[in-house]
This record gives structure tokens, C-alpha cells and sequence, in this order.
């Protein structure tokens, strides 16, 4: 009987097991973010794996979800967001916010 109550108390203790954030793929590739568009579920925390493809740097930056990360050309970068409430949230690609555009809609 113990150990069942010992299994219990370490459940309770813990709580139930959290999924893996989940995790989305972002490419930076001709001065562009592919895709533009990023559809995440609201009221969670979502990972951000970036692949700068271009020989240049790339800053991703967002003030909406109040993140900036530089990512040297022909590297991997991870950025974690939200959780998010329902909504859209701008990004931009701060050397070439003329072109590198995105969106990241969380719902």
C-alpha cells in the first residue's frame, strides 16, 4: 500500500504531465521570412526555430512580442514566444524591414 501512496503524492505533487511547447519552423531566405505567416494556438508557449539561410545577419524583431535576436548568415537561432493572447503580432527582419516581413497569429 505504500507505494501506491508514494506514487500518488509524487503525482499530485507534480501535476500531470506538460505537452512539449510546440514548435514551428522559420526561414530566412532572400531578405523574405518564409512563411510570412505563423498560426500558433493562443495561451501557449511556442518555440521558434529560425534558419537564416542568407549570407548576411538577420535581427528578428518584434515589439509586440517584445523580442530581438540577431542571427548570423548561414545560422540556426531559437526564440520562444508567449504564451499569446488571441491576436496578431508583427515581426520584421531589422536590416531589411523593407522585405523581411511576418506575422505570427495566435489563435
Amino acid at each position: 500500500m505504500f507505494p501506491t501512496a508514494l506514487v500518488l503524492a509524487l503525482f499530485l505533487a507534480t501535476g500531470p504531465a506538460q505537452a512539449a511547447d510546440p514548435e514551428l519552423s522559420l526561414v530566412i531566405k532572400n531578405h523574405r521570412f518564409e512563411p510570412a505567416e505563423l498560426r500558433v494556438p493562443a495561451g501557449r508557449r511556442v518555440k521558434l526555430s529560425v534558419h537564416n539561410q542568407d549570407a548576411t545577419p538577420e535581427e528578428f524583431d518584434s515589439f509586440s512580442l517584445n523580442r530581438e535576436k540577431v542571427i548570423p548568415g548561414g545560422s540556426r537561432a531559437t526564440i520562444f514566444i508567449g504564451p499569446l493572447k488571441p491576436g496578431t503580432y508583427e515581426f520584421i527582419g531589422e536590416y531589411n524591414a523593407a522585405t523581411a516581413k511576418g506575422v505570427v497569429i495566435a489563435e
